[in-house]
């Protein structure tokens, strides 16, 4: 991938040692030149990559010499268990590792060593059994940025569908006493910033989805859409905002749906993914709006079954290096 000289490096975090992170991130470098990725360093136990890989690692103490290791090997900064784990077998011990490597991978973006960060796949049940109190990586990052996690989004990108969900990890049963108005409005405006400043698209254009079927059909099924959404949507095009809606959510993810707005705002977390998983499964990426640095992760978890059995696919992982790649292009060449 061509980038300006000033990109640094990425820092890939490899989430859970005993899921597919590893791999992913191994295959990924593996076929750094077919995926066209730039250079990355991968952050986490090595003894992780090399149980399901026998490439070459290279472990360094910078981040900034990744550049001249990356076609000789996977670059890495060590972040060591405290035991050996085996894929498959999540633990307490990787849980740690997998928590210290984030926050490191973090930490180097946040002090500008890196261009940007790629989180991979953490098991939440084991995090939350050490103490982890986020709802996931999203907001504990938001947080080490110092973002209040209203002023945040969760974007899931593909290559022809953007969506972002106003709420995302609750129960369906919870989603209407969560929005508001106001929440909607936060949403759309992190979405549309989002779009400028990660894609450079001067005017974006913004698709806001109802929440009943038919958009409520004017009351008839339900007011969330007249009383709820419909006025956050005015106080973002009083704002000079391109913002349309609510459109029945049915009627708005076909081809040419899609080539009418630039993102959807969904009012929840499977209105949002289950459009982008079923036209981009393989190359889902999540990406963060409102934070001072770049971060993206595969749109995809940690698939205990399968790691270890080298069935691990790395397309969404590349995807997410890719994308992270071009945020921080368009980051850095918006600020010249």
């Amino acid at each position: 991938m061509s980038s300006p000289s000033t990109l640094l490096p990425l820092a890939v975090s490899l989430g859970d040692p005993a899921g597919i992170g590893p791999e992913v991130v191994a295959k990924s470098w593996d076929r750094r030149d077919e995926l066209n990725l730039p250079p990355f360093v991968a952050v986490g136990d090595p003894r992780s990559i090399s149980a399901v890989w026998d490439g070459e690692i290279i472990v360094l103490e910078n981040p900034r010499d990744a550049d001249s290791a990356f076609d000789h090997g996977l670059p890495l900064i060590s972040v060591p268990s405290a035991e050996s784990g085996v894929p498959g077998c999540p633990t307490v011990a990787g849980a740690h590792c997998s928590l210290d490597a984030l926050e490191l991978a973090v930490g180097l973006a946040r002090s500008g060593s890196v261009s940007a960060v790629v989180t991979g796949p953490v098991s939440k049940q084991q995090l939350y059994g050490i103490g982890f109190t986020h709802p996931g990586q999203t907001e504990f990052v938001a947080e080490r940025c110092g973002v209040s996690p209203a002023n945040v989004a969760m974007m899931l990108a593909g290559p022809t569908l953007r969506t972002v969900p106003v709420t995302t990890h609750i129960p369906f049963n919870d989603v209407v006493s969560h929005l508001s108005p106001a929440l909607i409005e936060a949403r759309g405006r992190a979405t549309l910033r989002g779009l400028q400043r990660n894609f450079g698209i001067v005017e974006p254009r913004l698709a806001v989805a109802g929440l009943n079927p038919h958009a409520g059909e004017g009351g008839a099924l339900g007011r969330e859409e007249i009383e709820i959404i419909q006025p956050a949507i005015d106080a973002l095009r009083a704002e000079g905002w391109r913002v349309t809606g609510p459109h029945p959510a049915d009627t708005m993810f076909h081809t040419a749906a899609r080539g009418r707005y630039d993102a959807a705002l969904c009012m929840y977390h499977d209105q949002a993914l289950v459009p982008l998983k079923a036209l981009h499964f393989e190359e889902g990426v999540n990406l963060t709006l409102g934070l001072p640095v770049v971060r993206t992760a595969p749109d995809h978890g940690t698939a205990f079954d399968i790691a270890g059995e080298d069935q691990a696919d790395p397309r969404a992982m590349a995807a997410a290096i890719r994308v992270a790649a071009g945020c921080a292009m368009h980051r850095a060449t918006s600020a010249q």
